[in-house]
This record gives C-alpha cells, sequence and structure tokens, in this order.
C-alpha cells in the first residue's frame, strides 16, 4: 500500500517544520542546552505540525547520536541515523506511546498510563507519552492526568497536542510548558506543495496550486491530503479544472471577477455568470461563503488598507494586489452587499434550491 503524501513528506528535523519560527527556535535551544521539559502542551488548529513536533521533540530526548556526540548535540536537531531515530519515524517505538484521547477519554485509560508511566523505559533513555485530542478527556480522567502531571518520574515526557485548549483544566495547562501552533502562510504550503510535486514527478500549474494551498484554511496535512487526491486521478498533469471539480470551489479568478461584477453593479452580467458556475458543478454553498470572505476582505482594506500586512499570510501576493485594487470600486453601499450575502448564505444552506437565495441578494441589492 503506498505512503499517504502527509505522511511521506513529514518533517523530520526542526528546520523542515515550516510556519512555526518561534516555537522551533525554542525547541532547538531547549534541546542544545538539555533543558527538555517533563510536559509540554500543543496547541492550535488541526494540521499545523503539533503531532509531527510531539515527534521530533521524542525523538531529540532519545537520540544516540547527541547522547554521544557533543558536536553534534549543538545542532539541536535529531540526526535521524541512529536506532532510537528510526524506530521513533517508523513507528515501532516500544518506549513512544500515542494516545488518542477521543477514544481514549476515560479514567480507567489514564490509571493506565499512569501505571505505565511508572516503568522504567525498555529500549530508549526516555519514555514519552503523546495524548492526541487532550481536550476530550473526560472530567475524571483530566483530574487522573493532574495527578500524573504532578509528580512525574524522571525517565517519562508528556506531550499534550489540542485543538480546543480552553476546554482542558487550567492546572493542567499550567502544569505544562505551552506552545501555540499558528495557521500556515498560504505561501509556505504553495512551496512545499510546489517541491512534493517535483520530487512526485507531477506538472500541477501555478492557478491549481494556488486553490490547492488556499483551499487547506493553513492545514499543511489537508494541503498535502488534497494533493495526493488529484495525484491519484492518475494524471501527470494537474489543472485548476481539476482542482474545482475534486472540491467544489472556483479559482481565484473565477471569484475575483465575479466580485467586480457586484462591485461595479453589472447585475445581468453577474446573474448569467452564476447561472454558468452553477451549472458547471461547483457547490454554490462554498462559492457564496467564498465571495463573502473575499468582499470581507475587500472592506477590511477599504476601510483600513494597514491590514494588508495580516493579510500576507492567508493570500497570495498577488490576490491581495487584486482585493486593493477592488477596495477602490468599494463604497458604504456595498456593506449592504455583504450584509445581504450573508443572509443569503444562512438561508441557502438548508434550501433544496440553493442558488435562489444568492439571486435574489443579488437582484434586491444591484437593481
Amino acid at each position: 500500500m503506498a505512503l499517504a503524501i502527509y505522511r511521506k513528506y513529514r518533517p523530520t528535523t526542526f528546520e523542515d517544520l515550516l510556519g512555526q519560527e518561534i516555537t522551533v527556535r525554542i525547541l532547538k535551544e531547549a534541546a542544545r542546552q538539555d533543558k527538555l521539559a517533563h510536559a509540554y502542551l500543543f496547541a492550535g488548529p488541526r494540521g499545523t505540525g503539533k503531532t509531527t513536533t510531539a515527534r521530533l521533540v521524542a525523538k531529540i530526548a532519545n537520540c544516540e547520536k547527541r547522547a554521544s556526540d557533543k558536536k553534534f548535540k549543538e545542532i539541536g536537531e535529531p540526526c535521524n541515523l541512529c536506532a532510537a531515530c528510526k524506530a521513533i519515524d517508523e513507528g515501532r517505538a516500544l518506549d513512544v506511546i500515542e494516545i488518542d484521547a477521543a477514544t481514549n477519554r476515560g479514567i480507567d485509560e489514564i490509571r493506565e498510563l499512569k501505571e505505565n508511566i511508572r516503568v522504567a523505559p525498555s529500549l530508549l533513555r526516555y519514555k514519552v507519552f503523546i495524548i492526541d485530542e487532550a481536550h476530550q478527556l473526560t472530567k475524571e480522567g483530566s483530574n487522573a492526568l493532574l495527578k500524573t502531571l504532578e509528580e512525574p518520574p524522571a525517565h517519562a515526557l508528556l506531550i499534550l497536542a489540542t485543538t480546543d485548549p480552553e476546554k482542558l483544566l487550567a492546572t493542567i495547562v499550567s502544569r505544562t510548558q505551552q506552545f501555540y501552533f499558528k495557521r500556515a502562510p498560504v505561501g509556505q504550503i504553495a512551496i512545499k506543495l510546489k517541491r512534493i510535486a517535483q520530487k512526485e514527478k507531477v506538472e500541477i500549474t501555478p492557478d491549481a496550486l494556488e486553490l490547492v494551498a488556499s483551499s487547506a484554511e493553513g492545514s499543511f496535512r489537508d494541503a498535502e491530503s488534497l494533493f495526493d487526491q488529484l495525484i491519484a486521478f492518475g494524471d501527470q498533469r494537474i489543472t485548476l479544472s481539476d482542482v474545482e471539480s475534486m472540491i467544489g470551489k472556483v479559482g481565484f479568478d473565477t471569484l475575483s471577477a465575479f466580485a467586480e461584477l457586484l462591485f461595479r453593479k453589472k447585475m445581468p452580467e453577474a446573474i448569467h455568470e452564476l447561472s454558468r458556475i452553477f451549472d458547471g458543478g461547483h457547490n454554490i454553498v462554498q462559492f457564496t461563503k467564498d465571495l463573502i470572505e473575499y468582499v470581507r476582505r475587500v472592506a477590511v482594506l477599504k476601510y483600513n488598507p494597514r491590514m494588508v500586512e495580516m493579510f500576507k499570510n492567508e493570500l497570495m501576493e498577488e490576490h491581495i494586489g487584486k482585493m486593493i485594487e477592488h477596495a477602490k470600486l468599494f463604497t458604504d453601499a456595498h456593506l449592504t452587499l455583504l450584509k445581504s450575502l450573508i443572509h443569503a448564505y444562512s438561508q441557502m444552506r438548508y434550501s433544496q434550491f440553493p442558488i435562489i437565495p444568492l439571486e435574489v441578494a443579488i437582484i434586491e441589492t444591484l437593481k
């Protein structure tokens, strides 16, 4: 069975971990000084590298070359060549235990962890417990985990990963070193996908690459999974139409051109283009959601041009340039358009005829 793209190209060093520069810098320095904490909390959106970082910490703690080579230790990276690093990379290290709290969330499972953590590691220097989706632990399970965090043995590391840190007990959070993972910038996702495409000997057009990267909403894993699906088509060339048909979304150029029709109040042309998009099999609800986000960003740039710096993490530079042009067309009257689109979106999600609320919103606003 072929290895999934996101697993095949999972970062194996801190330098490979894109978009989390502050976290990387702190953990590498802790590695250089042998000051790894006994417990960590990695929080952030899905697919941003939390579990990958947890495995990197496990390798840092157990890397045999780091333990014997002081010069190499100064690099702050695992060697990826010793038996310990290879075992962790391949998922066969008995002393690195990954627990999915979504399914192992009760007090019995945490009691078992508590007993297991007291036992010395069988092969590695440290026993590492990675608890994924830690916020899904029950109240009783969380209280049991708290006792383990209060008095962990010297040979153990606990790493909690969560997409919702607010649901964790404050007493658990306070006993960990906390790192918050941010969404990856679209540009960085596109760069990584381009490298993967080259290694997989697959050609992907620039507009298709941009749509895959932007559709991932800051998640490397989501982008790589979608790219994997596209490769499964069996075609060595991926185009924008391939991506659009796969995810039901339209590319930036189509979205931008449609928004311009609205800004210029070209109602007949907008209705015609909407019909073409709908007949093309695109998800009209998703299109409306993307359109709302586009108009919202244009409005923000109109009233606060300095927000362009914030959007650089979410958009390609040429896309931002187009939005800046549209901000010059935006007027206070277009705020009514934005409100109408939001109202239409709330209706069309539950309608058997989803295009109608959007058509009505456009006609009423632009007539």
